[in-house]
């Protein structure tokens, strides 16, 4: 489990495509850390460490990945948000995250409101309505607070901390986001459908 909080940014140093599956080599400061077999969130992507060196760590994205997330998209010099699993005894500082992607989101719109930014996204709507005003939503593995939640869209307040601390700064207009709903809403929206049968 995750939590949504980006402890460093790492950059695509190299794509490697083997048949279906494709291998990321990815370069950050939090790397040397890692250890193989070790899961860690990229961009909100649940991936397992493959090799480590002393600037840089490996993984591997299948077809199914590939196709419900944005990193079919990465190219070298992509910036990639990164987070370890959540330690037993360790603070819950965002939200609970699983690091399985629902879907993506389109960005549509990026306002600077006077220190902080406003992001606005496309989604497919669910019949379930899984986002609501105030609650949270993790958006290329950050947890977030969503606003104004409507049928196909929602936005998200960037703080100056989090433009600065993750790869919110480089997101433009058009830019694919990996989106997974918050876990709880997603267990009752499960159970209420199972009741309503």
């Amino acid at each position: 489990m995750f939590t949504g909080i980006i402890e460093t940014l790492g950059k695509v140093k190299a794509i490697e495509k083997d048949r279906a599956n494709v291998h990321f080599t990815i370069e950050s400061d939090l790397s040397p850390e890692l250890k193989i077999d070790q899961s860690v969130s990229h961009n909100g992507v649940c991936l397992t460490v493959t090799a480590v060196d002393d600037h840089s760590h490996r993984v591997t994205a299948i077809d199914e990945t590939l196709r419900r997330t944005n990193l079919g998209s990465w190219q070298p010099g992509t910036l990639v948000n990164l987070e370890r699993c959540l330690p037993i005894g360790g603070r819950l500082d965002g939200h609970m995250v699983q690091g399985h992607v629902d879907d993506t989101a389109i960005c549509t719109a990026v306002v600077e409101t006077g220190g902080s930014w406003r992001f606005t996204f496309r989604y497919k709507p669910t019949p379930e309505h899984l986002l609501v005003d105030k609650g949270s939503v993790c958006i290329n593995g950050v947890s977030l607070t969503v606003v104004d939640p409507l049928a196909d869209t929602f936005s998200v307040a960037i703080i100056p901390y989090t433009w600065e601390h993750t790869n919110f700064k480089s997101l433009q207009m058009g830019d694919a986001v990996n989106l997974e709903f918050d876990i709880i809403g997603k267990y009752i929206a499960r159970h209420l459908a199972a009741y309503g049968r």
